[in-house]
């Protein structure tokens, strides 16, 4: 499976804008974004201005960036977005936010997308009392989340959760912290994901 290799620092910088891939750093006075606010590169401060379609392109490999996905399947989750009722947009980022991964992460048993992934994939967590391995595993309201029980003491679990007053817990999410329990209570809608992309333009990209 292909993924990307290279410095998170360097996708952060590339969109100018903290995406939050290296957990702690990016809350620290190390964050690249803090230091060098302008993209890579030998030209990354002489930039020209972008076109429409550039602007669309680069709000599409944000999120994309941001939720750690491979073009493909970034693009399954928009055709299905597509197809359901409502707005298209706001039916892509809600589909995104259901995923296993993501949800491990917002709930603060990880402290990035990339470490909430890896855990999932090793079996530390269990969706309503059954283990899943799966990142993609879409959950529906009522699903519960938890650790384990024999991987309660993995210290990169219990380093995250006390980030989670910092962070904060969504309000589509409960967490019960003493029990490494949480349940997705009901489906976001776009004020509650708080989300700084513009979903309209990645559904104008996808429309041509």
């Amino acid at each position: 499976m292909a993924r990307y290799t290279g410095l998170n620092c360097r996708i952060c910088r590339r969109e100018t804008m903290k995406l939050y891939l290296k957990g702690d750093r990016c809350y620290s006075d190390k964050c690249a974004v803090e230091r060098r606010n302008f993209p890579p590169g030998q030209h990354g401060q002489n930039r020209g201005k972008l076109s429409d379609y550039g602007l669309q392109l680069r709000e599409k490999q944000k999120i994309k960036r941001m939720y750690g996905l491979m073009e493909k399947q970034f693009k399954t989750y928009f055709k299905e977005a597509d197809r359901q009722k409502g707005v298209t947009g706001t039916n892509f980022l809600v589909l995104l936010e259901r995923r296993l991964d993501n949800t491990v992460y917002r709930l603060g048993f990880a402290s990035s997308r990339d470490q909430a992934r890896q855990l999932v994939r090793h079996n530390h967590f269990l969706v309503n009392g059954r283990k899943v391995n799966i990142p993609s595993y879409l959950l529906r309201p009522g699903d519960r989340v938890s650790v384990r029980e024999n991987c309660r003491n993995v210290a990169v679990i219990n380093e995250a959760l006390e980030a989670v007053p910092r962070r904060g817990v969504p309000a589509w999410l409960e967490l019960d912290k003493a029990n490494f329990e949480g349940i997705f209570k009901t489906m976001p809608t776009r004020e509650e994901m708080n989300l700084p992309v513009q979903e309209q333009l990645v559904v104008e990209f996808y429309s041509k």
